[in-house]
């Protein structure tokens, strides 16, 4: 197929097999628009070999849902982890006769012509239109300090690491408060390390609210829905770490306080590597506590809402949780090679597009796009976070997104048919 495939043009490229690259396919072949979609391993891969053995989504199964595909399973209030996030993946690809061209990796999309030609390293196509279906998630963002970190202390990233026995023995700084890092702090002081956890600026949530999943909450409310055109500061918003959530059978809250009754010890934001010496910022307290203030009115959010919905016979009384323990004087320094020989960032990924071989970057490397129409015409972009909606990075986001960008598509291809027609003539 992926022979066949490259010695004629399509319509469309779409770029990556994961949830917004079915979502597409799916929305094309409705439309009966000639495709194909190109993944650089099977479907979902990113979900086989880029995630740790016991993730789980952060968001229950019965919001897990793309056009035309439903979880169906009998738990529909649990969370599924890595391996069945793909496995559903290559359902819906199956369900859905998405033409995936598999093991194929982009190496370059240039123009060519009135459209573009994509390179590929089993061949080239040509193609009138270009979807990044590749995610936010391309490569770890790893700050530049992990430059000055002594040799002799391993590091790691969330997309390598595995489990607690690939670290050497020893203490781990695990860098980052969100999901990931809190999840992967715990996981590691059980395995019987020593763990540091430098917090910066986090979003405390917890798992269930009035006796009902958060998410729940978020989705009823509207606060998913929320178009980015009502957003005050899109540029802060888009840069909020994830909430502070684990999928787990018990449906637990998982935040500072946990981590830390489990014995892992918070520091502040890692400010510095000096020498041999990690230096964390003083000011933990102050980020503990306007997280704590943020999750407050959250909750008054949702009860406000609740109340004006008359649901307050329906769901548990209204409650609040307990503020953010600190320490009286957080540490500030820590040595690295000695008390600390592993190091785990967890902060966060960023999407990756260097084989765009086109004008449509910002200064600091952003790629320039208006609610997922590129700054280039017949190029689009999905599942970046905060695209269209809050929830535009969600896999149930993908299909709102995918229907007015795919409409905005077939506009495109209408265009430049008259186009090619005219000159014809």
């Amino acid at each position: 197929m992926i022979r066949e495939a490259m010695r004629r043009a399509v319509d469309v490229v779409v770029v990556g097999g994961g949830a917004f690259g079915l979502a597409m396919s799916h929305a094309l072949t409705q439309r009966a628009i000639d495709h194909v979609v190109i993944e650089r391993g099977e479907v979902g891969h990113a979900w086989r070999a880029e995630r740790w053995d016991s993730l789980r989504l952060l968001t229950p199964n019965w919001m897990c849902r793309l056009p035309g595909h439903a979880y169906d399973g009998c738990d529909p209030d649990g969370y599924m982890g890595a391996a069945d996030v793909a496995g559903f993946l290559a359902g819906y690809a199956v369900r859905a006769r998405a033409p995936v061209l598999p093991h194929t990796t982009v190496q370059r999309v240039m123009p060519s012509g009135d459209g573009y030609l994509v390179r590929t390293d089993q061949g080239d196509l040509r193609c009138r239109a270009v979807v990044l279906a590749s995610g936010a998630c391309s490569r770890p963002a790893v700050p530049r300090l992990a430059d000055d970190v002594p040799r002799s202390v391993a590091q790691w990233t969330a997309r390598d690491y595995r489990r607690p026995a690939q670290l050497a023995p020893g203490g781990v700084l695990v860098v980052g408060a969100s999901a990931t890092g809190l999840q992967l702090a715990l996981e590691i002081q059980r395995s019987g390390r020593r763990v540091l956890l430098a917090a910066g600026e986090h979003v405390r949530m917890p798992r269930l609210y009035r006796g009902r999943d958060v998410q729940w909450w978020l989705l009823a409310s509207g606060v998913l829905d929320q178009r980015i055109e009502s957003i005050d500061d899109l540029r802060r918003a888009r840069g909020l770490p994830s909430p502070q959530l684990v999928g787990s059978d018990a449906r637990e809250t998982l935040d500072l306080g946990v981590v830390q009754r489990h014995g892992v010890e918070v520091c502040g934001r890692l400010a510095g590597v000096r020498g041999s010496r990690a230096l964390f910022s003083g000011s933990l307290r102050n980020v503990c506590a306007l997280a704590d203030l943020k999750m407050g009115r959250m909750l008054d959010g949702f009860d406000a809402w609740a109340t004006g919905q008359g649901l307050d016979g329906e769901v548990a009384p209204p409650q609040r949780f307990a503020p953010t323990r600190v320490a009286a004087s957080p540490r500030l320094a820590a040595e690295l090679g000695t008390e600390l020989h592993s190091i785990v960032w967890a902060t966060g990924y960023r999407p990756h597009f260097g084989w765009l071989d086109l004008p449509v970057f910002d200064r600091s490397g952003g790629l320039r796009h208006d609610r997922g129409i590129v700054d280039a015409p017949g190029i689009y972009v999905l599942g970046l976070p905060l695209l269209r909606r809050r929830k535009s990075s969600f896999i149930h986001g993908a299909e709102d997104d995918v229907h007015e960008i795919a409409a905005h598509l077939v506009g495109h291809l209408d265009r430049t048919a008259r186009t090619d027609a005219r000159v014809l003539c």
